[in-house]
């Protein structure tokens, strides 16, 4: 074993999906090699090998980790409890505030990877059928006409990855100020101040 190894403890899977997240998200998929993740981490190549095959194994943990954290919790907020419309899309917003629950840089990462991988592309498109699917159906739930419920869910859906692919900078307190504005152009009405002091009321 390299004696760079023995000098420090030895690293978890989730250092190692943690470098390759940094990597992927700055530099592209392309980047993402077990010989620059070892030199980034001060190990040698060899203790890659104790938590993953070979680079494809990685890479599908990070794509697993992409679908639970990103398209998961983004269903999860729409089957939330919720007494109206706004409240629900104020659960929803929760993903567009907080990144453990929605990353925005792994999701453009990932699009950007899908353009070149017709694999991981048919995995895009699934979950983003998904998305679709449970934006629909929190509409639907709320009294939206199938149609109706359909267009402003995939209205939001191009909203957001609009966001995500033009990379716009807002700072929390303005992204939030805007929001009751966003659920009147979704839902076709606005927020009561009651539905949005208890988002505030979650995010200070």
């Amino acid at each position: 074993m390299d004696t760079q190894d023995i000098a420090r403890p030895r690293l978890s899977e989730e250092d190692w999906l943690a470098a390759a997240y940094e990597m992927l998200t700055e530099s592209g998929v392309e980047a993402v090699k077990v010989m620059p993740l070892a030199k980034r981490l001060g190990v040698s190549r060899t203790s890659f090998y104790w938590h993953f095959t070979d680079r494809e194994e990685l890479l599908e943990a990070m794509v697993r980790r992409w679908e639970e954290r990103n398209t998961g919790n983004l269903v999860a907020r729409t089957e939330a409890y919720a007494e109206n419309i706004a409240e629900a899309m104020f659960n929803l917003f929760d993903c567009w505030i907080d990144p453990d629950l929605f990353d925005a840089r792994l999701d453009l990462a990932i699009r950007n990877w899908a353009r070149n991988d017709s694999n991981l592309q048919a995995q895009l498109d699934q979950a983003d059928t998904r998305r679709e699917h449970a934006m629909t159906n929190m509409f639907l739930r709320f009294g939206y006409q199938k149609q109706d419920a359909l267009i402003r869910a995939r209205t939001m859906i191009y909203t957001q990855i609009g966001y995500i692919s033009m990379q716009v900078h807002e700072s929390k307190e303005y992204r939030i100020s805007l929001m009751p504005g966003w659920i009147e152009v979704f839902t076709g009405s606005r927020p009561t101040q009651r539905d949005l002091d208890r988002f505030l009321a979650r995010h200070g």
